[in-house]
C-alpha cells in the first residue's frame, strides 16, 4: 500500500522529514480561514487505496482540531484506505477523571473523538496518570512511544558528569528509565501543588554531588514552575549550572524565559512541540513506528 503524509500547519518540517525517511509521497492540502474564522480545507493529492498520515502535533489543540477532523473525513471520503494520526503530543490528557460534581472528563471524550476519527493514533510519551496503558482511553490502536533513550543519548553526549532530577514522585519511573539508559545516577524529590502555576518542591540532597551536572528532567515543561523552584535551590548548594530537559515544550507565555532567569544553563526539549529550546529529534522514531505498522 502506497503512503502519503500531510503536514497540517505548523507541522510541515517533521511531515517533510518523515515523507523523506519514509521515502513516501508529500500531500498537498490548502488549509486556510474565512474572514469569519471558519475552516477551509482541500485535499489536492490522490488519495485512494493509499495509507494516509496525518501530522499534527495537538498543542494548543482546539484551533487545529476542526482542520484536523475537516482534513481525515476528506481522506476518508476520497476513498483513503487507512488514515494514522501522527500526534507527538496529545493534548487532554490530564481531566482523566471528575474531580469535582459537574466536571467534563475530557480525556475520555477527547479519546472518542479522535478514536472515531482516524484508524490509528501515534504519540510521544502522553502524559498517562491514572491510566496505565493508552488502549484504556482509545478504541483504536494507540501507540505511545517513549523518548527517554533520545534523551539518554543527549546527555551522553552532552553532560560528561550528569545528576538526574526527577520533579515529583510520579515521575520517579520516568527519571529511573532515563538515569539507567544514561548510566547516571538520580534524585527524585517531592513537590506539592498549591495552584495552577504555584507549587513546593523540596530540597535535593547535593552534598555528595558537588561535582555532577544536575540534570532535572519531566515530560511536559508548562508553566515551569517546578523548575524554576528547583533551579533556585541549587543555586544555593552546587557551584554546577543546571540543565533542564524535557519531551514536550509546552511553555505558557514567559515561562522559558522565567526558567533562564532562575539560573537555568541550558534548556532542552524534542520536536514533538516546534519551540526555540527543540535539540532532540523525533523524527526517526516516529517513522520506524509508522513502518512497524504499515
Amino acid at each position: 500500500m502506497k503512503t502519503i503524509v500531510f503536514g497540517l500547519p505548523g507541522n510541515e518540517a517533521l511531515s517533510q522529514s518523515l515523507a523523506a525517511i519514509l521515502k513516501s509521497e508529500t500531500g498537498a492540502v490548502t488549509v486556510r480561514y474565512f474572514p469569519d474564522g471558519e475552516s477551509y480545507v482541500r485535499i489536492l493529492s490522490d488519495v485512494r487505496q493509499k495509507q494516509v498520515i496525518l501530522v499534527c502535533t495537538l498543542h494548543q489543540p482546539d484551533a487545529k482540531l476542526l482542520p484536523l477532523y475537516f482534513l481525515a473525513r476528506t481522506a476518508r471520503e476520497l476513498g483513503a484506505a487507512h488514515i494514522t494520526l501522527v500526534a507527538p503530543y496529545l493534548a487532554y490528557m490530564r481531566q482523566d477523571k471528575q474531580f469535582n460534581e459537574g466536571e467534563a472528563v475530557t480525556a475520555r471524550y477527547f479519546a472518542d473523538l479522535l478514536s472515531g476519527l482516524v484508524d490509528k493514533l501515534i504519540t510521544i510519551d502522553p502524559h498517562l496518570h491514572r491510566f496505565r496503558h493508552m488502549q484504556e482511553l482509545y478504541t483504536i490502536p494507540a501507540i505511545a512511544l517513549h523518548a527517554a533513550p533520545l534523551l539518554a543519548n543527549w546527555l551522553k553526549k552532552h553532560v560528561p558528569q550528569p545528576l538526574l532530577i526527577g520533579p515529583d514522585e510520579e515521575s520517579l519511573q520516568w527519571v529511573k528509565e532515563v538515569a539507567t539508559l544514561a548510566e547516571a545516577p538520580y534524585l527524585v524529590l517531592t513537590k506539592t501543588r498549591l495552584g495552577d502555576r504555584e507549587v513546593q518542591v523540596t530540597q535535593p540532597e547535593m552534598a555528595a554531588y558537588q561535582k555532577h551536572t544536575p540534570v532535572l528532567v519531566d515530560d511536559i515543561i508548562s508553566t515551569a514552575r517546578t523548575m524554576i523552584e528547583t533551579v533556585q535551590h541549587l543555586k544555593r548548594l552546587t557551584p554546577q549550572s543546571p540543565v533542564c530537559i524535557g519531551v514536550h515544550a509546552v511553555f505558557a507565555a514567559g515561562a522559558h524565559e522565567e526558567l533562564l532567569q532562575a539560573g537555568a544553563g541550558t534548556i532542552i526539549t524534542c520536536n514533538t512541540i516546534v519551540h526555540l529550546s527543540n535539540g532532540i529529534t523525533t523524527d526517526r522514531l516516529l517513522a520506524e513506528a509508522i513502518l512497524s505498522q504499515v
